[in-house]
Parts: structure tokens; sequence; C-alpha cells
């Protein structure tokens, strides 16, 4: 996805680090797509791109690792990838939008808003901090690195495009991470 928006390039680094790094991010182009001043359009394709990649790869290569060290449980875990696809399926709703100067458009932001900012508080209290406790710096820099490789190549290949967000919330659905049919209203 070309952008001008920055979401940071990483390619090394403790995991805990870019992982709050990315969060940050989100809380920014969050703040960005509230304002109305901003190009909500483009803020809302850089917090797609991101948000898929960011998901992917802790799906992908941190949760289990954290799991098979102990860091964290299968819950814990599990619970991280339901609240991805709350995320997925939110944003969503923010994509299909064809305006992003309408009530409809804030609505779906606040909805956003607020799986994301509920995901990024329990993850960095659940999982982020007994990565910290229970695996070690080395091990923790070999997983940002990898991290940090599966972000960035999500990215490159478009991963935030409104078509593969739309599958990523039926295989969610599918796989019942989700409620089969989307909420009215």
């Amino acid at each position: 996805m070309s952008t001008s928006i920055d979401l940071g390039r990483p390619v090394a680094g403790d995991v805990v680090d870019l992982i709050l790094d990315d969060h940050r991010r989100f809380e920014t182009l969050l703040r960005d797509l509230r304002d109305s001043s901003a190009d909500r359009d483009a803020v809302r394709r850089a917090f797609s791109a991101l948000h898929v990649a960011h998901a992917l790869a802790e799906e992908t290569h941190v949760y289990p690792r954290l799991q098979k060290r102990g860091a964290v449980g299968e819950h814990e875990a599990e619970h991280g990838e339901e609240e991805h696809a709350e995320g997925h399926e939110a944003l969503l709703a923010v994509l299909e939008l064809k305006g992003t100067d309408t009530q409809a458009f804030d609505d779906a932001v606040e909805e956003l808003a607020t799986a994301v900012n509920h995901h990024l508080t329990e993850e960095e209290l659940t999982i982020l901090n007994p990565a910290r406790d229970e695996v070690s710096d080395r091990e923790r820099a070999e997983l940002g690195r990898t991290f940090a490789e599966a972000r960035n190549a999500a990215i490159d290949d478009d991963c935030g495009a409104v078509d593969n967000v739309r599958r990523i919330v039926a295989e969610a659905r599918g796989e019942g991470l989700l409620d089969e049919e989307p909420e009215e209203g």
C-alpha cells in the first residue's frame, strides 16, 4: 500500500517495544480519523494496513511463541485473536462507508476506537507484561525481527485492502471468533 502516512518500518528491536510503538500509532491514527480537517480517507487506509499487518504478525509469530515459552496461556492468545477480529469487523464498517464527513462515519470511527482501545489496554496488561517478565531479552529481540519482517511484508502486500478485510472478517465469523451476522445499527 502506498500512503503518505508514516506507518514506521522497523527491522529489529524488542518485540514488546515494537508492538507498543504500533499501539501508539493506532492512537494517533484514531485521533486523525476523528479530525474533520484530516484526509480521513488516507488515514483509514493507513489504519487498515497497520491494523491487519500488526494482528497478522502477532497471531502468526508472537502469540504462539509466548505460549510456547509459558509467558501467556491459551486463553490470553485466543482472547487476543478474538479482539483482533472485533477490531477488523469495526474497521470494515469504517472502510465500507462512502464518505468520511457523515455522522455514520463518525459513529463507525467511535466503534472502531472503542474496540481497538479496549484491545490495546488488555494486550499491554495480559500479554506484553508477562512477555517482559518471562521471555529473555535475546528471545524478545529475535521475535522482534520476526514480527517486524512479517508486519512490513503484509503492509507491502496491501493487506489492508477492503476486500482482504472482508475476507478476514468472514473467516473470523466462520471460525466462531465473531457473531455469525453483523449487528444491525
